[in-house]
Parts: structure tokens; sequence; C-alpha cells
């Protein structure tokens, strides 16, 4: 008896298409920003046109697809996919907005509040010193704090640089001068209980950032306190929904590069969250 063990899928392997979960006016807007750069450096000749340039990006940061597999269906190196994919990164990075731009746009536009908030992007443990500073001891895991305020309806205005998971929320406000910034443009932060003692101003000026009451060994809350942090976490809704957007894209799901990475990819990820929720 005569045995074929060939392979099914050949030399080359299989090709499959997926559709992604995104809009088409966000891949033409990514591909026009492609265009305009390769046009500003002078780039004569790339492997494939900018649109897919731009869809094979959308694949690697919407669903964490291999870059490797990506280039196998396209016919180029993974390497290229993995250099397009840096380079388009960049390009949303720098059009993230900073954080005295993104609070005086709100002053602007007659917003009265933001909402802060802080979460942490998990990454993959890896062995020695150099990586206990990742590790979060709130949340039991490896990772890297970003800080994000949004305005009243949850859109995403400003994130912070990622930094060791080890580090607190206030900290990384303090690193950022938060409160001074939120003075200077004359607007609030409606934060949750691990922001209390953030802003240390004088007891009888506004507060710069507003928080709930927290419960004591000794001194539980009132009904009165109890009312006022309901109505507060009410009003902070929105925020988890933009971090909800932003985690949308699963390359978030692990990094598995340096904070410096980190933060150019969630500045750029916050630029497509808001073109996507904003269409």
């Amino acid at each position: 008896m005569k045995k074929n063990n060939h392979a099914v899928e050949g030399l080359d392997g299989l090709v499959y298409t997926a559709r992604l979960p995104l809009s088409s006016a966000t891949l033409n807007w990514l591909a026009d920003l492609i265009r305009g750069h390769l046009k500003k450096i002078g780039s004569r000749w790339r492997a494939l046109p900018a649109g897919r340039i731009a869809g094979l990006v959308l694949a690697v940061l919407r669903c964490d697809q291999r870059p490797g597999d990506l280039a196998g269906g396209n016919g180029i190196h993974r390497t290229t996919v993995g250099r397009w994919v840096r380079e388009a990164v960049g390009l949303l990075a720098a059009r993230a907005s900073r954080l005295d731009r993104a609070l005086k746009k709100i002053a602007r536009s007659g917003g009265g509040v933001v909402l802060l908030d802080g979460t942490l992007i998990r990454t993959r443990r890896r062995t020695g010193t150099e990586n206990r500073k990742n590790y979060s001891g709130k949340h039991k895991c490896h990772g890297l704090l970003v800080i994000a305020l949004t305005d009243d309806r949850g859109r995403l205005l400003w994130v912070s640089a990622a930094r060791p998971g080890r580090t607190s929320e206030i900290t990384a406000c303090r690193h950022d001068k938060l409160t001074q910034k939120l003075r200077a443009a004359r607007l609030g932060a409606i934060a949750d209980l691990g922001f209390v003692g953030l802003d240390d101003s004088d007891p009888d000026a506004d507060p710069a950032v507003i928080t709930g009451y927290k419960t004591a060994r000794n001194r539980p809350l009132t009904r009165g306190q109890k009312l006022s942090n309901k109505a507060l976490a009410a009003v902070r809704a929105p925020v988890e929904h933009g971090f909800a957007h932003l985690k949308n894209w699963r390359v978030l799901g692990k990094v598995r590069t340096d904070p410096t990475w980190a933060t150019a990819l969630v500045r750029a990820l916050l630029v497509l969250t808001n073109r996507e929720v904003a269409r």
C-alpha cells in the first residue's frame, strides 16, 4: 500500500482572508497619512502601495497578527512589515495632543471638568532584576502604568508616558504636573479613590482634583458621603468606556517591548481610537 504524505498546503503555505473590525474611513485616512510621509521624505518606491501598507499596519495593531504571517501572504519579508508598523506608529503618535493643548481645547469649547484615571498595560514577564520595577503589587502582575484624561463623554484626550508598573498613579500625575496644568487651564478633574491626596493645595482654594471619600477602620462613611461617592462613580463611568475602546486594540494584550515604544504605541492607538469613535 502506497502512502501519500505530501503536505496539503504546498511549499508556499495557505493564504486566507479575514475581516478587520474597522471602518474604511480609518484605512483611507491612514493611507493618506502614509502617502504624505512618503512624499515628504522623497521615497520613490515601496514593495506595496500605501493602501495595502495601511491595511497590514491595522491588522497588526487591531488583531495582533504576526508580521511573519502577513508578510508571507503578501510576498514580502517579515522585517519589512515590522518596519512599516514602527513607521506608522511614529506618524500616529506625533499627532497625539500634549497635555496643556488638550486642556486648553476643552476650556475653549466651554468644558469645565475632565475625567482622570489610570490603567495597567500588561507586559510579558522577564527574569532578572531589570524587570522587577514593572511588577505591580496592586494588580499582581507585570505591566506599565498609563494615566489618561477623557471628556465627560469618555472621548480620550491625552495619555501619559508609560511608566513601570510599580509607579503609583499619584506619582505619575505629579511627574506630569497635572494639578498645576489643570489650574492654569481653569479646569477640574474627577477621579477615583486612588487619587486621594493628589491635590495638596490650600484647603480654602477650589480643588483641582475631585475624589470621593475613603472609609477608615474606626470611621465608617456617613450616608451623605456614600451618596457623594455614588454620584461621582456615575459621573466617572465614561472614562472606563474610553479605556475599553483603547484596549480593543489587541496589540496591547501583552506588550513585548520597552516603555519608550509602549508610550508611542499607546499614543498612536489613542489617535486611531478617536478616529473610529468619532466616525
